[in-house]
């Protein structure tokens, strides 16, 4: 994809300014380190955005860091507790951490001028840091209220990094060095957000055997506590007393994720023989076209979850000009202004009773899905999501030049 073709969507001036600042930058390599290519919103956006810096001109690269399953079980918990949710974190867990990250730090490879990492399972590689690069932490998940004793075993690394970002205001932390905000973004042409035909989105409906005879709700995540897809099913059985829908909850496998098979055997439980809930484990293969085209064939999203970093799901399917149901947490109420973008629940009663009213009202929930989508063209495309990262790389350099980011 070439950053010309975005002008349609978002402007010729702000393309012409984006190839503004990459001049500033070309003699620069940008290297991007994080824990998985697939599976998970980090993997999406850096899917994305690499390829876009290189065609301005930009030498940027993507790395993933390579663990035993043991490891991503501790960072797994590590993620937990930073949301704030209850963990038995052990002596152990810290210890085959630091153990890990040791020869995760052996085997990987240090050439950026910038070295950008990715959350905490890569944070130790800081370790390689010289006086000839500079090193960039983003922290995409909500740590504002975390368990402090992993905040703190972090924190020593994440101080020794050059500078920190973060999703939202909200979820940064007291620290010594700078932090700054960078919202996410999806991609409109990707092919998880590009228009789809009514032909194609009839064919992947067909291929899972959903039937568009009834009104279908939809939750797009990964199969995760945090996400709360019991919660979605009850909230769906309250809707299902008044009007006659179906349910789909859709998720694939992120590889630094050991929870999925167990929170989708429960999800299995909970559904039980109700034929109108259809629980899909896509596969990678065709994971982004199959949730475009079952989000677009949807009539209402939601995004129940009990603790969220930015909820990049939420942003696409306001892309799409979808009506949104949304727990008031982590970024999402950075996309959604209740009543004007989307709406905003904080229990299970609260979202059954918000997608009865969108499910009763179509024409609401059209234009709130309409308002959302104008939304996300302003903040959350991939062209502003560069722009701000640009504007960090050189304020690493010439902080004094950076009036804001």
């Amino acid at each position: 994809m070439k950053i010309s073709n975005y002008e349609s969507i978002v402007g010729k001036d702000i393309i012409d300014e984006l190839r503004l600042i990459s001049k500033k930058l070309k003699k620069k390599k940008i290297q991007c380190i994080n824990s998985t290519k697939t599976g998970g919103g980090v993997a999406e956006i850096l899917s994305r955005l690499i390829p876009l810096l290189n065609d301005l001109g930009i030498n940027a690269t993507w790395d993933v860091i390579e663990a035993d399953p043991e490891y991503y079980n501790v960072t797994k918990a590590f993620h937990n507790a930073l949301h704030g949710r209850q963990a038995n974190i052990t002596q152990k867990m810290f210890d085959k951490f630091l153990e890990t990250g040791d020869d995760i730090i052996s085997k990987t490879k240090i050439y950026g001028d910038i070295v950008f990492i990715h959350d905490p399972q890569p944070i130790m590689l800081i370790d390689k840091k010289s006086k000839g690069n500079k090193w960039i932490w983003r922290c995409h998940v909500d740590v504002s209220n975390p368990y402090e004793e992993v905040w703190e075993f972090l924190k020593k690394f994440i101080e020794s990094y050059d500078i920190s970002v973060f999703s939202s205001p909200k979820f940064a932390r007291e620290l010594s060095i700078p932090q700054f905000q960078v919202t996410p973004s999806i991609d409109p042409f990707s092919e998880k957000n590009r228009e789809l035909s009514t032909a194609e989105i009839k064919s992947v409906l067909r291929r899972y055997g959903i039937e568009k005879d009834r009104p279908i709700i939809t939750q797009v995540s990964r199969f995760d506590y945090l996400k709360d897809p019991v919660g979605v099913i009850e909230a769906y059985r309250l809707v299902k007393k008044y009007i006659d829908c179906q349910l789909i909850l859709a998720g694939n496998r992120a590889t630094d994720d050991p929870e999925t098979d167990v929170v989708y055997n429960e999800i299995m439980e909970k559904k039980g023989s109700d034929p109108d809930i259809h629980v899909l484990l896509i596969e990678p293969q065709t994971n982004d076209f199959d949730v475009n085209a079952i989000q677009r064939a949807s009539d209402v999203i939601i995004q129940k979850s009990i603790r969220e970093g930015f909820a990049i799901t939420v942003t696409e399917a306001l892309w799409k000009a979808k009506p949104v149901v949304g727990s008031a947490v982590g970024g999402i109420p950075q996309q959604i202004s209740h009543r004007y973008s989307g709406l905003l629940c904080h229990t299970i009663g609260g979202a059954a009773l918000e997608i009865r009213e969108l499910l009763n009202n179509p024409e609401y929930g059209k234009k709130l899905g309409q308002n959302g989508k104008e939304h996300v063209r302003r903040n959350f495309l991939s062209t502003r999501h560069l722009r701000d990262y640009m504007m960090l790389f050189l304020y690493l350099y010439n902080p004094e030049d950076i009036i804001y980011l």
